[in-house]
């Protein structure tokens, strides 16, 4: 675990005479306390420090120290702010320590290690603070399930963790609950910190996506004083709260339907210091009531989130239109040409601005499905990357939405502000009756 700059992050560790160390360390090394990644430091004052796990020592186990193993002794916690790496941390990676204390532990145990199993083991994982989430394509043998939960407390003692979690696939039921197994521990609530935001989560109800990092680092350095963002897919406040803590949004409106993500989210809002400028709006946000508020809408939802391009739409002010930030999965196919006959002016006048989905109008009679059908066909050549055929690809982008009369549309001021925001984008002048897609809509937007 490293601090931001590359430096290691701070250990706890217990602090108490050079006579009792022996005694300290049989005791943590039993209770599976001692933090083997780290080497014993002796301090200016002559005391000895042994790093433990975790972010801080029980204190029934203080208590056991001072009065039983070494009474009258000092025992006092502390932190090592540059600890030094063990010679047999240094020596190997974790996935090589993983495998090198998990075969010593299993042929104890009379399993013939095989490279079978040295292939089931996880090569990457997530550490959330003290807690290690594994993948689901590791520790899949059948053999594995004999040796639970043991397994587990090994596989905690060799990365330097308390807790160990597995999760599976996402779950396809809308609020996207992931399929999260809690191996070792007795909870999966978790801290991350990320540029400088704390996000408070259970890894086995909520999610946390490490793939939109870059996004949420643009928008965190957005000029937003002033405005207010409508965030239909808000979760645990991945974008919710770059935009309050570092954008300086006047308000948002966050929507989820999720409720252990809103549970996360309220804590999320109330350790950050921002809950008085957000309103959570649980439930369905297509029903939601809100209308003619918003300067931006946030639509971070994939694979798709053309669902909530309507409701973007209501809840964006009339008087001066706004920003839509859409993100989407989109697949480039590089080499082959996809535009459909009859679009290359289309291609031409847009090639500046990839990613960004293009508006297009097109007759009354013409139905949703066929609509969209359009959308996706003129808009494939736009996503197109130098990558392997058929790869999926995360894409971001801005579309300045303004409604008819506008002075500020036609002088190209929210252009230039946009412009300079980063990222792609596209300018959609709106009529009354059409929808985010620049298709005639049955209600007014």
């Amino acid at each position: 675990m490293e601090r931001e700059g590359g430096r290691p992050a701070a250990v706890v560790a217990v602090v108490t005479e050079p006579r009792f160390t022996q005694r300290y360390r049989e005791y943590l090394e039993k209770q599976k306390l001692l933090d083997r990644r780290h080497r014993v430091e002796k301090m200016p004052d002559g005391t000895v420090a042994l790093p433990v796990l975790g972010e801080t020592l029980p204190e029934q186990h203080l208590q056991e120290l001072r009065d039983r193993l070494a009474p009258g002794g000092t025992c006092i916690v502390t932190q090592l702010l540059d600890p030094v790496p063990s010679k047999k941390a240094q020596g190997c990676s974790p996935a090589q320590r993983l495998c090198l204390e998990v075969s010593r532990w299993a042929e104890a145990r009379g399993v013939t290690w095989s490279p079978e199993l040295e292939a089931d083991l996880p090569r990457s994982w997530q550490r959330h603070g003290d807690l290690l989430l594994l993948s689901e394509d590791c520790f899949q043998a059948k053999r594995w399930k004999n040796l639970e939960p043991e397994l587990w407390e090994t596989v905690a003692s060799a990365l330097g963790v308390r807790r160990v979690a597995k999760r599976g696939r996402v779950s396809p039921d809308g609020t996207r609950t992931p399929a999260v197994s809690l191996l070792l521990g007795d909870h999966g609530w978790v801290e991350h910190v990320d540029n400088g935001i704390r996000y408070k989560f259970d890894v086995t109800q909520c999610m946390f996506s490490f793939g939109n990092i870059t996004e949420k680092l643009r928008v965190a350095s957005l000029p937003c004083a002033g405005e207010v963002l409508v965030d239909l897919y808000a979760g645990i406040g991945y974008f919710t709260l770059p935009f309050l803590v570092h954008a300086g949004v006047t308000f948002v409106h966050a929507c989820e339907w999720n409720p252990h993500a809103v549970v996360a989210l309220r804590k999320n809002l109330d350790i950050n210091g921002v809950a008085d400028r957000c309103r959570i709006h649980f439930g369905d946000n297509r029903q939601l009531k809100l209308s003619n508020i918003a300067d931006r809408v946030n639509l971070g939802l994939i694979p798709s989130s053309e669902e909530g391009w309507p409701i973007a739409c209501q809840v964006l002010r009339r008087d001066a239109g706004g920003i839509l930030h859409i993100h989407q999965n989109v697949e480039s196919y590089p080499g082959k040409n996809l535009q459909p006959p009859g679009s290359s002016e289309m291609e031409k006048e847009h090639r500046s601005y990839p990613q960004q989905i293009i508006t297009n109008q097109c007759t009354n009679g013409a139905t949703r499905d066929s609509r969209r059908r359009m959308l996706s066909a003129a808009t494939k050549p736009e996503w197109q990357r130098h990558c392997d055929e058929g790869q999926r690809h995360r894409v971001f982008s801005e579309h300045l939405l303004d409604w008819p009369g506008q002075e500020e549309a036609s002088d190209g001021t929210k252009e230039e502000r946009l412009r300079g925001s980063g990222g792609s984008w596209s300018v959609c002048h709106l009529r009354p009756g059409m929808c985010a897609e620049g298709f005639p809509c049955a209600r007014q937007c």
